[in-house]
């Protein structure tokens, strides 16, 4: 459940991420499907990191929102790199 949670938040994020830096924007299905690869990532990564709700339930509240920041930063992230990677061998 954990990881559904994190890969539809990097789906937002990545969205979100087009949408507020538009010139690095891959477009709509392009913006979800790397946000949702950056948000197993950046979930993932932060779960390694131990940042996680310490609790006995991954679906308790605290869980719940670390798993939605891990997911939409990462997405949010990832896609600015790859539109800014994108952007940079574009140009001639």
């Amino acid at each position: 459940m954990e990881l559904l949670i994190q890969l539809l938040s990097g789906a937002l994020g990545g969205n979100l991420a087009g949408s507020l830096l538009k010139k690095l924007s891959l477009g709509t299905i392009l913006n979800s499907i790397v946000g949702i690869l950056g948000g197993g990532l950046g979930g993932q990564i932060l779960n390694s990191l131990g940042a996680s709700s310490g609790g006995a339930s991954s679906l308790d509240l605290a869980g719940i929102i670390y798993n939605i920041l891990g997911g939409g930063v990462g997405g949010g992230v990832v896609m600015a790199i790859i539109g800014l990677i994108k952007s940079l061998f574009g140009k001639k």
